[in-house]
């Protein structure tokens, strides 16, 4: 695609995704080591997919979100893992303009869902927890239903907006994008014209769809450790512990990784490692969802062995 002018300077067509190209002796073993983790992340939560449908015991609000959760990840490395692949093998991928606005969308929403997906699942575990008696009722399968596609909706037609506006800027280079997906951040970097509007409207969206699932989370969480502190055996306590305790190292790893990459002041140091950081919630979060989920779950496990016994 040809380039054009914007005042005296050259609007670009094109972008250089540079990924890890810093270190080509690396690259091949990078080249598997994702490979690997696309494959591996893939099954599993194609795997929980398949459990939550076909397993009657399954049939419950916790794991219906844990079903939507597993598709999201399956989306979300499927939005940044193959072209991360073909860089690999390159050493950079190269990328349009509107090809990366469109990664950096799916990119985006999908975090945005995974933000209110982890709120309803935190909710849905204080229901459990906090008020058993009620839980039936209270959390139904119409609810369920409507809370999680609030969330896709919501993720998706806000994004929307948010998009429509940064596709109006205009991009004049340098071409090379020093991370492995079009994050907003080194997008920015490369406009040629104003992104005030841009960047502000991006601190509003931000906030919009990271503190009030935040915020729902960690007060579910509050509710739920205070009224397990109140059972007064240990057995009951941990019984009581361990129907959250997957969805809170869940929860750790997500919001950790985003503090660390996006909220904390940008140092020398912090700026080197972003791309390492950027790793933990884009890839390997959705390969340990399914593991956190399988490995610490007993219900899970035992419908495993089911379906395993099915297919042989």
């Amino acid at each position: 695609m040809a380039n054009e002018k914007w005042g005296n300077q050259t609007v670009i067509a094109e972008l250089n995704l540079l990924g890890f190209g810093n270190v080509q002796h690396l690259q091949i073993p990078f080249f598997f080591l994702f490979l690997l983790i696309y494959i591996c992340t893939m099954a599993g939560n194609i795997l929980i997919v398949v459990l939550v449908v076909s397993e009657q015991q399954l049939h419950t609000p916790m794991y219906f979100f844990l079903g939507n959760l597993s598709c999201l990840d399956s989306f979300t490395v499927c939005t940044i893992l193959p072209k991360m692949l073909a860089g690999c093998l390159t050493g950079h991928s190269t990328i349009s303009v509107w090809g990366c606005i469109t990664q950096f969308y799916f990119f985006a929403s999908l975090a945005a869902v995974q933000c209110y997906l982890l709120a309803m699942m935190s909710y849905d575990r204080y229901l459990a927890i906090c008020k058993p008696l009620h839980y039936a009722s209270l959390m139904n399968s119409k609810l369920c239903f409507r809370l999680a596609a609030g969330s896709w909706i919501n993720g998706f037609i806000g994004m929307s907006i948010y998009i429509l506006l940064m596709s109006q800027l205009i991009f004049c280079g340098p071409k090379d994008i020093d991370h492995f997906f079009c994050d907003i951040t080194p997008v920015m970097k490369l406009s040629c014209g104003e992104t005030k509007a841009v960047e502000l409207v991006t601190t509003v969206f931000s906030s919009m769809f990271t503190f009030p699932p935040f915020t729902l989370t960690m007060t579910s969480y509050l509710f739920i450790i205070r009224n397990i502190m109140r059972i007064p055996s240990n057995t009951g306590k941990k019984r009581a512990f361990s129907t959250c305790s997957s969805h809170l190292t869940v929860v750790s790893i997500f919001y950790g990784t985003l503090v660390i990459v996006y909220v904390l002041p940008r140092t020398e140091r912090l700026r080197a490692l972003n791309k390492v950081f950027s790793v933990f919630y884009t890839l390997l979060t959705p390969l340990l969802n399914p593991l956190i989920y399988s490995l610490r779950n007993r219900e899970m496990k035992e419908a495993m062995r089911k379906f395993l016994k099915k297919c042989t």
